[in-house]
């Protein structure tokens, strides 16, 4: 009954959009580029700005990654960056190093990782691979992105400001961040920082209920759950986790601003600055954690499960076979959707929990660790005897399940409370949730477009070049990431402008050394991809209509910007999106729109 119902909206749509045809073509400048209701400009609207935003935020840590290396050293380029208040005689500033940190954070994993990531795969995506002309609410989706650029904006105009950005840390905790008086970083930053995220996530609100909507209702003829794409699935745990995560950080971020400018005590308890007590009792900051990581940690999945769907599809389409396990990998995404709600106290072991409450986290822990696993392990075994095309999309979509399977194994020391005493804040961590979610994330990132650069530009992008930004990637992403475990696990704090003060840590300069130097090389290795994204976009090859010899609907679309996906009726769907290499077929790949033969299964269904 459900997919009848879908069918009709999306007939509905598809004549409302034939309708339109013409009035496409003559559309304004502002009505095609900028307040466009079409998934396929909105996705790559997405995608520009998580561009801009994530070679800022990649400055940033190239800036507080020299002071790290080379504390007190004089930089000219920092005094030309910052100016006399921030970086004088080129040498940053102990509030700007605490404000960079923040910012870069909070770029990363919301603005590049979150909204980057899912608004421009979800939006490409989800019409074109379930078989509908559009979103659900073309006009919600809009406004989606443009509450995103908003947040945007007001995140980069709190770096000019006097006082200077929110500077405690992108998790904010209080009571830095809940007195103004505490530090420059907790004045006018600090609020612009709250009204920025409050922003993103009415962005991520709407955008996740549409995302959910369109996938449930308006999936085309024969395309039943069971047929769709990982990707899919993927999206869809990710916006069922965004839509029940986000509304408590709204909550933590709201009693955050009681406790700054009306005088309120969510927070605070027992504070004294400057020898004065303040009048605010009874407040923890504790609860502040508890609401923060309730979304924190379903936000880690939020992150890498679009870019573990996106893996998923690029893997089964360059190994030239079916995905290993459909219906475990749906399972494990559910698990893990599931278990990542049940988890956040790992971040917060030292709080003086009850040990046995830290116990029980300990266990969920650990138990996600073997829905992980199965997702690690049939990737490999997807791979396994594959007929294998190392395009860019698939080095970097291995690139990934090696970060993932890195990451995740110093993610079981930090699970046990007793071992994650000795690491907590200290490099260690910074090593581990970087390489398991940012390192991850941004190869699935880096998959996604070279994989569906001809759905979103229409050209090629040149394999060449992919490469050579895969290969110095690689490599310089594990050896920034890869020694800061060794700093951890010496006891080295992060978040600290300077650890010259303490002699233990003088035999460690040269390991931050080395990783600044790999940092630089790394940022450098992105000019690469910039200059072969910019340019492919206006002088790449044209595409032909299915490069990759992939089943999934997208690829039956004409290679056009037409509103509505399909000139004609939708396509209808009679198999699972990973029919490669079937035994008797004549081709090593059968589009879903194939009708089964006589006799033949559909994969799907077993």
């Amino acid at each position: 009954m459900a997919n009848a119902h879908s069918i009709d909206l999306s007939e509905h749509a598809g004549h409302h959009a034939h309708d339109h045809a013409h009035e496409e073509e003559h559309q304004s400048f502002v009505a095609k580029y900028i307040f466009s209701m079409d998934h396929k400009m909105i996705s790559r609207q997405f995608l520009l700005t998580a561009v801009v935003m994530a070679v800022i935020a990649m400055t940033m840590s190239i800036i507080f990654r020299m002071q790290l290396a080379w504390p007190g050293e004089k930089f000219a380029f920092i005094n030309a960056m910052l100016g006399d208040t921030w970086g004088k005689d080129g040498i940053l500033d102990p509030n700007m190093y605490l404000a960079l940190v923040t910012i870069h954070g909070t770029i990363m994993v919301f603005f590049v990782l979150t909204g980057g990531l899912s608004g421009t795969f979800a939006n490409l995506l989800i019409p074109y691979q379930v078989g509908a002309r559009d979103m659900a609410s073309g006009f919600l989706n809009m406004l989606s992105y443009w509450f995103f650029f908003l947040s945007s904006v007001i995140m980069l105009a709190s770096l000019f400001i006097t006082d200077g950005p929110a500077s405690g840390g992108w998790t904010i905790y209080p009571p830095l961040s809940a007195l103004p008086e505490a530090m420059p970083g907790s004045k006018l930053g600090m609020t612009m920082w709250l009204i920025s995220m409050t922003l993103f996530i009415v962005s991520s609100l709407l955008g996740g209920i549409n995302y959910i909507v369109t996938i449930i209702n308006l999936r085309t003829k024969g395309m039943k759950m069971t047929r769709m794409p990982l990707t899919m699935w993927a999206i869809l745990i990710t916006a069922i986790l965004g839509v029940l995560s986000f509304p408590v950080l709204v909550s933590a971020v709201v009693l955050l601003i009681c406790d700054r400018s009306l005088g309120t005590s969510f927070y605070l308890s027992d504070i004294y600055i400057g020898g004065r007590p303040l009048d605010n009792v009874g407040g923890s900051p504790v609860l502040f954690e508890h609401l923060f990581w309730f979304l924190g940690h379903p936000e880690v999945y939020i992150v890498i499960l679009p870019a573990l769907g996106i893996t998923s599809e690029i893997i089964a389409t360059n190994s030239r076979k079916p995905i290993f396990g459909y219906r475990a990998m749906i399972g494990s995404m559910l698990a893990i959707g599931f278990l990542s709600f049940i988890v956040w106290g790992h971040h917060m072991f030292l709080t003086g929990m009850n040990p046995f409450l830290g116990s029980v986290f300990v266990f969920t822990t650990l138990l996600i660790a073997i829905p992980s696993a199965v997702k690690a392990f049939n990737y490999i075994t997807t791979l396994w005897k594959g007929n294998i095309q190392y395009t860019p999309a698939m080095l970097f979509s291995i690139g990934l399940v090696s970060s993932f399977v890195t990451g995740g194994v110093t993610g079981i020391i930090l699970a046990d409370s007793t071992l994650d005493i000795n690491v907590h804040d200290t490099y260690f961590v910074v090593a581990h949730f970087h390489i398991v979610m940012g390192l991850s994330a941004i190869f699935g990132m880096f998959a996604g477009v070279y994989h569906w650069f001809p759905k979103l530009f229409l050209r090629m992008m040149n394999k060449k070049l992919g490469y050579l930004h895969f290969w110095t990637t690689f490599v310089c992403a594990y050896g920034v990431f890869f020694p800061m475990h060794f700093l951890g696990l010496a006891g080295v704090p992060r978040r600290y402008y300077t650890n010259s003060n303490f002699p233990m840590f003088d035999n460690l300069v040269d390991i931050n050394e080395i990783v600044t130097v790999f940092a630089i090389l790394a940022a450098l290795a992105q000019v690469i991809f910039m200059f072969n994204f910019f340019y492919s976009i206006f002088r790449g090859e044209k595409s032909p209509q299915n490069p990759w010899n992939s089943n999934t609907l997208e690829w039956t679309t004409p290679m056009a910007n037409i509103h509505g996906n399909w000139p004609g009726p939708l396509p209808v769907v009679h198999r699972w999106a990973y029919d490669y290499s079937k035994p008797g077929a004549s081709a090593d790949f059968i589009p879903q729109t194939v009708p089964l033969a006589e006799g033949e299964h559909d994969n799907g269904e077993h």
